[in-house]
């Protein structure tokens, strides 16, 4: 089984796919899959990420240009730019995942793919973000930042990701 890092930095590379050709997301999805060496109970994961990504992008834009003074979205880095999204997904919609593993996540993926400088930059807006919510920041919760309950986690219906 990969770990959940390798899950998101797959995520990333499909959001940034997508953010430079946003047609067909099906078939995006076959194409990136089908270049992809993801094992079979990793790819749920990596969906679920992706899914809440761009299911949630114009309310995660929106949250990110409120923390980034004098700095549009659209002209950020556009490995930046998803890496603040997925992010700010898991910290808003993931509550199983401590909102400082999710920053800290993105600073490694940021500096990865990126470059250093934009580790301090994907630490400083989501730093900001990380302030505003409404949940432990070292935690795990049992609620997301808009009051929704987490997914059924029932052991029949829970994947483990290490």
């Amino acid at each position: 089984m990969t770990t959940r890092r390798f899950c998101r930095e797959w995520a990333v590379q499909f959001l940034f796919q997508h953010d430079f050709n946003s047609g067909d997301t099906d078939r995006s999805l076959g194409d990136f899959w089908a270049l992809q060496n993801v094992d079979p109970e990793s790819r749920p994961f990596v969906m679920e990420l992706i899914q809440g990504v761009l299911d949630h992008l114009h309310e995660l834009d929106e949250r990110i240009q409120t923390y980034a003074d004098n700095w549009d979205v659209r002209r950020m880095n556009a490995v930046d730019r998803n890496v603040m999204r997925l992010a700010l997904f898991e910290m808003l919609f993931r509550p199983d995942v401590p909102p400082v593993v999710s920053i800290n996540e993105a600073v490694d993926i940021a500096k990865r793919f990126s470059s250093n400088e934009s580790g301090k930059f994907v630490n400083g807006i989501l730093d900001r973000a990380r302030k505003d919510l409404n949940r432990p920041s070292r935690e795990a919760s049992a609620r997301t930042d808009a009051g929704q309950r987490t997914p059924d986690t029932s052991p029949e219906k829970k994947v483990r990701y290490p």
